[in-house]
């Protein structure tokens, strides 16, 4: 019994430590997970391709319900949380804070390219592959440059297609940002309806709203499991090998995105006057689950949460922004799909002209915008900037294997950005209940951690 004791304590400092500190188990799960990744890996020996494959598929399931309690819940969250954003301010205040944000996603994105492209210029992660003999090509020109002429041909047609034509078919088809553009159109519309009249409409919209966090709380309690899982399940199927053969890309995207993050950070400071480091404090929970699930949407709901609860932002601005920044402000992802263009360019001994980065500039823009919020969202759109500049996309195969690595990254960088944007947006939009202190003090913290699951989500 004695010798037993110390274990016994360990058990028990271990499991007070992580009561209450969602953070903390996300990172204990990824820890655990990665190394029994490592183990079930059939390059170990130490189990057969089927035993890990078998036990991959069940490790995988904690991690498929929550995403699928989240992707359940996830149109009609967003579809009242912006009504909600937009009933919220005024019209005169809304039509300016609408464009100006509209403005500052676009300018953010375009930071993030500029980013992308000088450190990839610079660092010429291509050009060490080429050197080895390239990428993959079958040998067929599989894609052709898209003419400036065709660009801004099809410019109108592409504006004119942002509105859809069918609301329901957006919805079942799971088109993020028709669903985005139809809620932000009948939100407007149902400002100018009597107040009598929207009132019904308006309390409608707030019970989905909180049933839909009812459901997402439902979901958290699987965070630790399913990070565990998803891990496992992803080191065991892919190993480490291909990680470390192209480690280097790997490295020039993970520079660009902390360049990133730290221009996010001196925008909290310079122009929402907070501290940065409390802010990356604050975030961490948020932070923690978008690496684990590479999933903007699925993290949507605790961003929200965080932004209101410990960023100390109005819900007004987070409800509105929060959802439209996880569909179409994916600076991360933009960079991402920057340096990856450059990547395979330079890995099969392309030449760009300054034209052709301008054309890759402009089409990242717009691709961003309508990247999937979801896993491997990113390679999807990705095929798209590599038609527009004439790169073969037989290597995206390689890129594939170390995407959900890479969206790992990004995602931590969305989700950043969009709360960064909470902020700033705050500071001149705010209804004024923000306090100075985005951060609780210790003793409020951990009062707030007791009350259990809900208010940590």
């Amino acid at each position: 019994m004695l010798e037993s004791r110390p274990l016994k304590n360990l058990s028990v400092h271990l499991e007070n430590l992580v009561q209450g500190r969602l953070w903390l188990q996300v990172i204990i799960g990824l820890v655990v997970g990665a190394a029994l990744g490592v183990l079930l890996n059939p390059s170990t020996g130490l189990f057969t391709e089927d035993f890990s494959s078998w036990l991959a598929n069940w490790l995988d399931l904690p991690g498929q319900i929550f995403m699928r309690l989240v992707q359940m819940v996830m149109i009609p969250l967003i579809f009242a949380s912006i009504v909600s954003g937009i009933v919220s301010n005024t019209s005169d205040n809304l039509k300016t804070f609408g464009l100006r944000l509209l403005l500052y996603f676009v300018f953010t994105t375009i930071v993030s390219i500029i980013i992308g492209t000088i450190i990839t210029l610079i660092m010429k992660p291509g050009q060490y592959v080429y050197s080895l003999g390239g990428l993959p090509h079958s040998g067929e020109n599989l894609s052709t440059p898209v003419e400036e002429t065709d660009l801004f041909e099809n410019v109108p047609m592409a504006i004119s297609k942002l509105i859809p034509d069918n609301p329901l078919e957006s919805i079942l088809m799971g088109e993020m940002l028709g669903v985005v553009i139809f809620t932000i159109i009948i939100g407007v519309a149902i400002t100018q309806l009597p107040h009598k009249t929207a009132q019904p409409i308006i309390r409608f919209t707030e019970a989905i709203q909180k049933i839909c966090m009812i459901v997402i709380s439902w979901a958290m309690m699987l965070v630790p499991y399913a990070v565990f899982g998803l891990m496992a399940a992803l080191i065991s199927r892919i190993g480490v090998e291909i990680f470390l053969g192209l480690g280097y890309y790997m490295l020039v995207v993970v520079i660009g995105l902390l360049l990133l993050l730290l221009f996010y950070l001196i925008l909290v400071l310079v122009v929402a006057k907070k501290n940065p480091f409390k802010f990356l404090r604050a975030i961490r929970e948020p932070q923690l689950l978008a690496f684990s699930t590479a999933s903007s949407a699925a993290v949507m709901p605790v961003s929200m949460k965080t932004a209101t609860e410990k960023l100390k932002v109005s819900n007004n601005i987070s409800d509105f922004v929060i959802p439209i920044g996880a569909t179409i402000n994916m600076d991360g992802t933009a960079l991402f799909q920057c340096v990856t263009t450059l990547f395979m360019a330079q890995a099969y001994g392309i030449e760009l002209s300054v034209v052709s980065l301008i054309l890759i500039t402009s089409t990242v823009v717009a691709a961003s915008i309508g990247t999937p919020s979801v896993p491997g969202g990113g390679v999807i759109i990705l095929s798209t900037v590599l038609q527009s500049a004439g790169i073969p996309i037989d290597g995206l195969i390689v890129i594939i294997g170390i995407d959900r690595i890479l969206g790992m990254f990004r995602t931590v960088v969305n989700v950043t950005g969009d709360l960064t944007s909470c902020l700033v947006f705050d500071r001149f939009y705010g209804t004024g209940i923000a306090s100075n202190q985005i951060i609780e003090t210790e003793e409020l913290k951990t009062i707030d951690e007791s009350r259990g699951l809900e208010s940590r989500i």
